[in-house]
């Protein structure tokens, strides 16, 4: 738990002070449910180092330009006694959310009729942002290549991730290679790089009859448009559902955005990327318990994922 006193930072907020915090979630950040006189609501307190104030206010900023344009169901942040959404507590920034209904999906779940809707949202977001102007001083990280396969990336270095041997290191470098290639092949044209959400896994949807919510938009940046199909997968990647789910999840998407042949070619690249960042993540954030779940094989997995990708035929 963090220290820091909750008796104190639930008087930021007129519908928690008197409160009581429990913690839901470690992943990121640490997620608290909130019982107080205003009913119950949801804290997120920011891991340290991670956003800073002004990338918390931009994608805050990006949220409420969402609810505004009704473009898909997602969290109400609310401000604080003084106004301000973002409140910083013993040196750590903290938003309030209002409570949305539902429930976190799991992989037993029948998953192939939410990769629809899924897919549709993610098509939603990316026309909202080709066409909305992000107001001054907006600031949120950049999911490159770069960013994610360096040494130095966001979420750490994949060749300090736990149980890769030095076999694996050397497919996983091969791969490194190979995506870096193929992605600037593929550039980042406005059709096809900009504001993503970057995590649409199962952990940040809330199900509930006739509603599903789109929730922790905490790792929105900037990025290929078809992350976030690859961010759907997360934790997934080696499923046999998932032909059967990219398939749902693509006519969700392109029932209300369309895709060219050359964005359909890179959506197996895209899914590497995106395990290569877990595999960071996983090394990275140990202490964690999604990292502790995943870590055993989490590597191993990986490389089989790239070997098998890696041999097949280009183009």
């Amino acid at each position: 738990m963090p220290l820091i006193d909750f008796d104190a930072a639930l008087a930021r907020w007129r519908q928690t002070g008197g409160g009581r915090a429990v913690l839901i979630n470690l992943s990121e950040n640490h997620t608290f449910r909130v019982e107080g006189p205003g009913g119950t609501h949801i804290l997120r307190l920011h891991r340290p180092g991670y956003q800073s104030a002004a990338a918390i206010e931009s994608e805050l900023a990006w949220l409420q330009a969402l609810r505004a344009a009704d473009a898909v169901p997602v969290p109400q942040p609310l401000p604080g006694a003084d106004g301000a959404l973002v409140q910083e507590l013993e040196g750590r920034y903290a938003v309030l959310f209002a409570l949305e209904p539902g429930r976190e999906p799991t992989p037993e779940d029948d998953l192939v009729p939410l990769f629809r809707i899924v897919g549709a949202y993610a098509a939603r977001t990316h026309l909202h942002v080709e066409h909305w102007s992000r107001p001054q001083g907006f600031t949120r990280p950049t999911w490159d290549a770069g960013a994610i396969l360096d040494a130095d990336g966001l979420w750490g270095d994949w060749r300090s991730a736990p149980k890769l041997t030095a076999a694996g290191r050397e497919t996983l470098a091969e791969l490194d290679e190979r995506l870096r290639t193929v992605l600037a092949a593929y550039g980042t044209g406005g059709d096809r790089f900009g504001l993503i959400h970057a995590d649409m896994r199962l952990a940040n949807l809330l199900v509930a009859p006739g509603r599903t919510t789109l929730i922790d938009f905490d790792d929105c940046g900037f990025g290929w448009f078809l992350y976030d199909f690859a961010a759907s997968l997360s934790f997934l990647e080696t499923s046999p559902l998932v032909p059967e789910l990219r398939r749902s999840w693509l006519a969700g998407y392109t029932a209300v955005r369309p895709l060219q042949q050359e964005d359909l070619a890179v959506i197996d690249a895209m899914v590497l990327l995106r395990r290569m960042a877990l595999l960071a993540w996983v090394g990275s954030h140990s202490e964690t318990p999604l990292a502790q779940e995943h870590a055993p094989r989490f590597a191993a997995d990986t490389v089989t994922l790239a070997a098998t990708w890696l041999a097949a035929p280009v183009g």
